[in-house]
């Protein structure tokens, strides 16, 4: 059995002291951190390392993006993909000794409208979102677990009001069309989801607010996924609220599960 979390850090090096005392409090198996925003050669590995993750598979680049996975097990690095061929470090895999891949993904926000004519940015996170179905159509995953910051929440229990956020970027319908195809290509199962499927969800809330906690205006958009072949050995599947409440937190918080495989 292994335990893996899944983590928008927002820096890592401007975080590695909250990484450190969620690999402590928490000790998942294998962490998946996105937005590391550092080339590999800046990352803390070695403070990691000497909390027992001496497994690192990662993709980096100055100021932006950039995605890593500490393991605790050995790792073999099984490659990344430009989705959408923005040059942008968004996507590593991996493959555990037991034979199973884990994808992490960052997809882009998509900027503030929700109209690729008037923001390309937004244009570029469906692109993305195509190409992922694509790509798992075209290579359908086996023995695969993906997580991320998928930056959509897709059901009406994962955002905090699914009338007032329709036109909002990260739960527009289009959004959530374009994350179901891709879902729907790789026949990936939403292992939180399958854990709790009913009742409101959010692994982010905005900076913007005063006090997020009591305001609440949450989202959920990070996820785990897992290939119907394991999809059943996923389990205690939870999502670490508090850690939004820690000292100059990540606007997101780790969804974590487990896989007795």
């Amino acid at each position: 059995m292994f335990t893996i979390a899944t983590w928008n850090i927002n820096s890592v090096r401007l975080r590695e002291a909250l990484v450190s005392r969620l690999l402590t409090e928490e000790t998942p198996n294998i962490l998946c951190l996105q937005e590391i925003k550092t080339p590999i050669e800046k990352f803390p590995a070695e403070a990691f390392a000497a909390l027992g993750y001496r497994y690192l598979v990662a993709r980096g680049q100055k100021g932006y993006n950039g995605v890593a996975i500490l393991s605790k097990l050995p790792l073999e690095d099984a490659g990344d993909r430009d989705y959408a061929s923005l040059g942008h470090a968004r996507h590593v895999a991996a493959t555990l000794e037991n034979g199973v891949t884990i994808h992490n993904f960052y997809v882009p926000a998509g900027g503030d409208i929700p109209d690729r004519e008037q923001n390309v940015k937004f244009g570029q996170k469906l692109d993305f979102l195509t190409e992922m179905r694509d790509a798992f159509h075209a290579d359908n995953p086996s023995k695969s677990i993906m997580v991320g910051d998928l930056n959509i929440a897709p059901r009406e229990d994962d955002v905090w009001s699914h009338k007032q956020l329709l036109k909002i970027v990260s739960h527009t319908p289009i959004e959530v069309e374009h994350l179901g195809a891709a879902q729907d290509a790789g026949k990936w199962v939403d292992i939180t989801r399958q854990d709790i499927p009913s009742g409101l969800l959010y692994s982010w809330w905005s900076y913007r607010a005063k006090d997020w906690d009591a305001a609440d205006k949450g989202r959920r958009l990070d996820h785990i996924w897992a290939t119907p072949d394991i999809a059943n050995a996923g389990h205690a599947s939870r999502i670490l609220r508090p850690v939004r409440g820690w000292e100059q937190p990540s606007d997101h918080v780790p969804v974590l599960a487990s896989f007795d495989l």
